[in-house]
């Protein structure tokens, strides 16, 4: 089972506020950050000696545990990485989107960076 960091639960908490009080924008940002996380955890399927497979479903694996993935262990620098260059994106495309685009969704981008921003600075 996977550990959490502490800024994953920074977030889950956040997420849950956010939720309850309606904030859409700071939920969606939130959202993504925790995805962002999620997907740094991945790790690529290894090559394995074949296994026995349904023959009811292609490419489906049978046996007790056959769909679990590994995921590798992210530390609070590695999280904390992951949503600084996530809230750094989000300022970036903003300042896009004020040159050339719809100023409220720069706003918008700017705020979601703010939301995951603030949560950085937390420290427990």
């Amino acid at each position: 089972m996977a550990t959490t960091t502490p800024l994953e639960t920074r977030l889950r908490s956040a997420l849950t506020q956010a939720l309850s009080s309606g904030d859409a924008v700071a939920a969606a940002a939130i959202r993504s950050a925790l995805s962002a996380i999620a997907n740094a955890e991945a790790v690529a399927p290894v090559a394995t000696a074949k296994r026995a497979s349904s023959e009811h479903v292609a490419g489906a694996v049978a046996g007790l545990g056959a769909a679990e993935a590994t995921r590798r262990q992210l530390s609070e620098a590695d999280a904390v990485a992951i949503v600084a260059a996530d809230v750094s994106d989000r300022r970036s495309a903003a300042d896009d989107y004020e040159r050339m685009g719809p100023a409220d969704q720069a706003e918008r981008l700017r705020r979601e960076a703010d939301v995951l921003a603030d949560l950085l600075a937390v420290r427990e």
